[in-house]
C-alpha cells in the first residue's frame, strides 16, 4: 500500500499536467546550454502528446531534485541547436536526445538510461540496458521513433521531419 499512494499521486499529477499542456507549455527551460557539471539536458518534442506525458511524469519525479534535469522543448521557436551541443531540431526530432553533465550526447535507448538515472529511476535505466533487454528496447524504440508523428495525429509530419512551427 505504501507504494500505491505515490504511484496514484504521480498518475494524478501526470493527468492534471496533460490537461494543462493544451493551454500552456510544460515547465521547461531554454537555458543557454552552457552545460553545468550537475545538470543534464533532455531535448523533447513538446507537441508530441506521448512525449509530453512522459516528460511530465519525469518532472514530477525530479520535483525534489531541482536543477538536476533541464527539460528543453525543441518545438518552441526559440530552440537553437547551437546552444545544445549542435543538436539540430531535425536531429532531436529523430529520436530521444539527452546531453549529460559532461556535454556528451546520448540518443535513443542510451538517452533514456541517462534521463531515468537523473530523476531517480536508475533501476529502470539499468533494466532497459541489460544485454537481453537492450536489443528488444532498441527495436521497439526504433519502431516508435519512426512512427510517433503519424501515431500521434501529426499528419504533416509523417516523414519524421516537421517544419518547425513559428509563432
Amino acid at each position: 500500500m505504501a507504494i500505491r499512494l505515490p504511484l496514484i499521486e504521480a498518475l494524478r499529477y501526470v493527468s492534471s499536467r496533460a490537461s494543462i499542456v493544451s493551454t500552456q507549455r510544460l515547465f521547461c527551460s531554454q537555458k543557454k546550454g552552457l552545460g553545468s557539471s550537475d545538470t543534464i539536458r533532455v531535448l523533447y518534442d513538446g507537441e508530441c502528446p506521448i512525449c509530453v506525458k512522459e516528460i511530465s511524469f519525469l518532472q514530477f519525479l525530479q520535483r525534489n531534485r531541482a536543477g538536476k534535469v533541464d527539460f528543453v522543448d525543441i518545438s518552441l521557436p526559440e530552440y537553437d541547436g547551437n546552444k545544445y551541443e549542435g543538436v539540430s531540431y531535425e536531429m532531436a526530432m529523430g529520436e530521444m536526445t539527452v546531453i549529460d553533465e559532461k556535454n556528451k550526447i546520448h540518443r535513443g535507448v542510451p538517452a533514456f538510461r541517462v534521463m531515468y538515472s537523473a530523476v531517480g529511476l536508475s533501476w529502470l535505466g539499468t533494466f532497459i540496458s541489460l544485454p537481453l533487454i537492450r536489443p528488444i528496447m532498441d527495436r521497439a524504440y526504433g519502431v516508435f521513433a519512426r512512427n510517433r508523428l503519424k501515431w500521434t495525429g501529426r499528419e504533416g509530419c509523417i516523414t519524421g521531419h516537421c517544419a518547425k512551427k513559428e509563432t
